[in-house]
Formats: C-alpha cells, sequence, structure tokens
C-alpha cells in the first residue's frame, strides 16, 4: 500500500512541475522511467491504463484532478491546483511523502543531510490513532514535567496535533469533564477500553485551535494584537506566518507591523521572545506589559551573573 500511495505522490508532484503549460503522457513516461526514480519505475514504462487508473485513484483519495489539455498536444495538468496550497493532511501527507521520494533518491548524501528530532511519542501514535477511528475511549498513563509521579486517567481521544517536533493528544479527560492536552512523548503507558464514546456535534479541531498558537489552552480570550518587527525578521514571518490570522499592515524600509488575532497563551508569548528585540509588542498595553516584565526578570538574572563575577 505504501509503495503505491509513494507512486500517486509522484504522478502528482510531477505533473504540479508543469505548471499550466502541463505534461504530455509521453513526457511523463520519460521522467518515470528517468534513472533517478528506478526505486519506483524499475526502469518499466509506464502503461497508459496503469496512468490513468492512478488518476481516478489519485481523483477519490486527494481530491486532486489531473485534467487532459486536448489543444498543444493532449497536455496533462492539475486543474484544481489550490487543493495543494491548503494546510489540510492530504497537502501534508504529499508535501512529506514527496520529501521522503527526493531523500531516498539521494541516500547517498545522507552524511550530509541533517534532520529535526522527533521525540519517541510517536511510538503511541498508531494505537491513539487506531482508538481514534474507531471512537474507543483508551486509559492513559501520563507524567506532565510539573508532576513527580504518572496518572491513569480514562479519555475521549479528540484529535492529534503535531507542534514544534511533538505530538500532542487533545482529549476529553473523563475525571476532570474538560478537553486537556497531552504530549505523547509524555505518556508511558496506553490501554484501549472495550467502550466506546460520540465525540460532541459542536467539536472542531480546527476551530477548537483556530484562535490558538500551539498547543496550550488556558483562560485567555481572543485578542487583537499588534506587533512590529525589524526588515530582517519581517522577511521570516511574511514566508511563515505564525498564524493563519496574520496581516502585514504596514511595511517600510526598516520594519513591518503585523496584526493578530488570537489568544496570547504561554507558546504565543514565547514564540515572541525568541525573537529577540527583533520584534516588538504594540498593543494590547497588556500583553506589551506582560512580555516586558519577561524581559526584566531575564536582565536581572544575568545581572545577577555579572555581579557574581566580578
Amino acid at each position: 500500500m505504501a509503495r503505491i500511495i509513494d507512486k500517486y505522490v509522484w504522478l502528482m508532484n510531477t505533473v504540479r512541475k508543469a505548471g499550466d503549460t502541463g505534461f504530455t503522457f509521453k513526457e511523463i513516461n520519460q521522467e518515470w522511467i528517468r534513472k533517478d526514480n528506478q526505486y519506483l519505475s524499475d526502469g518499466l514504462e509506464l502503461l497508459p491504463r496503469t496512468f490513468h487508473k492512478w488518476r481516478a485513484a489519485i481523483r477519490q483519495q486527494f481530491n486532486v484532478e489531473i485534467e487532459c489539455k486536448r489543444r498543444g498536444g493532449y497536455r496533462y495538468y492539475i486543474s484544481n491546483p489550490e487543493v495543494l496550497q491548503g494546510h489540510d493532511l492530504s497537502n501534508w501527507l504529499i508535501d512529506t511523502i514527496g520529501v521522503s521520494q527526493l531523500l531516498m533518491h539521494n541516500i547517498t548524501l545522507k552524511e550530509r543531510i541533517l534532520l529535526e528530532n522527533v521525540p519517541s511519542g510517536q511510538h503511541y501514535l498508531p494505537e491513539v490513532l487506531d482508538a481514534m477511528k474507531d471512537n474507543h475511549v483508551i486509559t492513559i498513563t501520563y507524567q506532565g514535567f510539573w508532576h513527580d509521579k504518572p496518572c491513569t486517567y480514562d479519555v475521549h481521544p479528540y484529535c492529534v496535533k503535531l507542534f514544534k517536533q511533538r505530538w500532542y493528544l487533545v482529549a476529553f479527560s473523563t475525571s476532570r469533564q474538560a478537553i486537556r492536552t497531552y504530549a505523547l512523548d509524555r505518556i508511558n503507558g496506553i490501554e484501549r477500553k472495550n467502550k466506546t464514546f460520540k465525540i460532541p456535534a459542536d467539536f472542531s479541531p480546527a476551530v477548537f485551535f483556530k484562535n490558538n498558537y500551539g498547543v496550550m489552552m488556558g483562560s485567555e480570550i481572543p485578542q487583537d494584537i499588534k506587533i512590529q518587527a525589524k526588515a530582517s525578521q519581517a522577511n521570516y514571518l511574511r514566508s511563515l506566518p505564525l498564524h493563519h490570522s496574520q496581516q502585514e499592515v504596514a511595511r517600510t524600509l526598516t520594519y513591518s507591523t503585523f496584526t493578530y488575532h488570537l489568544c496570547p497563551e504561554y507558546d504565543f508569548l514565547m514564540e515572541l521572545l525568541s525573537m529577540g528585540d527583533e520584534i516588538e509588542v504594540l498593543e494590547p498595553a497588556s500583553l506589551r506589559d506582560t512580555i516586558a516584565g519577561m524581559t526584566r526578570s531575564m536582565s536581572d538574572i544575568y545581572n545577577k551573573q555579572a555581579k557574581y563575577q566580578d
């Protein structure tokens, strides 16, 4: 199954490269039998019947339409490229598998390709997803960073989220009667119960996190936030927005102003602090005061150390 998905992704990425112009079947076939693609093609040609079978499967599984332009020599192109520009699971899978294929082509460079580590929480990801699929209650043994010993909870697994190289489970805790977030790498054990649950009709993972940056949830309500970023940092924010609500409302040669509408929880505060003096919080005053207080505390720590060294 994994091998055929690899082939579907290869075809989508190949046709996507051609843009609106498209590729003829002959050109696609030439790409297919190229030397660096032999781990998929085994050096064999792509048969027309197989090609059209893959097109149908791609339409069904990924909602990507590979259509044919009769003018200009029967050229194939993706007629709904916006599907490949979103942030849903299908697009993430396409990009991830595409990168995997690229790395497979260049396995001889493995000593020169450095990757980020994802903690061992992936070990429990299959069990969590399996329980989610059947809406089964699970018992998790969990030890948060601020607890001396692990605790056991019965939870209803609603969804999972990947954030900063960690997988998180969003679940309804039956003991606390509230939705909680659990880092998978802090789970010590999972037991699937012979009991099912129903996800509330009004629960949507996308809506749940709509006004948040990261995974931390608290008592904050969404606020209109304005920050000023130096030109160098603005380039990074422009290319990789912090949040879907980000808007650039002013731009000069030396700085840009960005606005957000979100809850200023812990994850967002840490992200702002990570940018150091490259950004300044302008509004609201309460958030500006919070960041100012945190930076003063940091300054006090370093000033104390300087005294000790003297």
